[in-house]
């Protein structure tokens, strides 16, 4: 009785020691492991995967610099714009206007171009210079779209493929221990880290950017709102 115990007892005892060795080893390849190590056991996709983070860095920061250029409004220009309405210097504020460079002095010098035509006429001019501003700033933002909408997908696509290399090769081999595949899931699980991460990045910036350009816009609806009532106050 003793000795059927002790049989089934051995293989389950080897078996923990197995996983526990197993452990350990990929425990300590990871410690061993540095990042760029990890990054190029990752595979070849990635490749395409540094390259949308670069695009995706260098897009964010190039647009950031554009909107915050866009939205730096001097908080009296549109007290400037309105005296000079109002004394019939309007050569004076088209000179002001053209000096600005911000969509809002863009709408407005536009819209003092449309002076003695119809206010309909005037505000549909200046409609379509907001647009015209609106699509300068949102230029680009496309890529960072891109970039979080297919980043996770390549990082999965690598983990797919280097588990289907795995398995080919254990299959090919027939020789298999659990630190070989604790190790090469490991290290193939790389992309999809990667790929999550930088898709993160880049939904993130995208949507800090259209955050600053939907303020922008509201300063330019403001402003267009603003001039119009300039332009009727005479006749009230």
């Amino acid at each position: 009785m003793n000795w059927f115990f002790l049989q089934v007892t051995n293989p389950v005892t080897n078996a923990a020691d197995s996983i526990r060795q197993a452990t350990n080893t990929a425990s300590g390849a990871a410690d061993s492991m540095n990042l760029m190590e990890l990054l190029v056991g990752g595979g070849p996709l990635m490749i395409p995967l540094a390259l949308m983070l670069v695009l995706a860095i260098f897009f964010f920061f190039e647009r950031y610099i554009a909107i915050r250029k866009a939205s730096n409004i001097d908080p009296n220009f549109m007290n400037i714009i309105r005296d000079n309405i109002f004394t019939g210097n309007v050569s004076a504020a088209r000179s002001l206007a053209k000096n600005t460079p911000n969509p809002v002095a863009k709408m407005i010098d536009k819209g003092l171009q449309r002076i003695g035509k119809p206010i309909d006429a005037i505000e549909k001019s200046m409609e379509n210079v907001g647009k015209l501003e609106i699509y300068k700033m949102e230029r680009n933002l496309s890529v960072l779209s891109l970039v979080y909408g297919i980043a996770p997908m390549f990082g999965f696509l690598g983990t797919i493929i280097g588990m289907l290399q795995l398995f080919h090769n254990i299959n090919s081999s027939g020789e298999f221990t659990p630190a070989q595949i604790a190790g090469g899931i490991y290290t193939k699980m790389i992309t999809s880290a990667s790929g999550l991460i930088i898709g993160l990045l880049a939904y993130v910036g995208y949507n800090f950017l259209n955050a600053q350009i939907d303020k922008t816009v509201n300063r330019m609806e403001a402003a267009s709102a603003e001039f119009i009532d300039v332009l009727q106050e005479p006749t009230r």
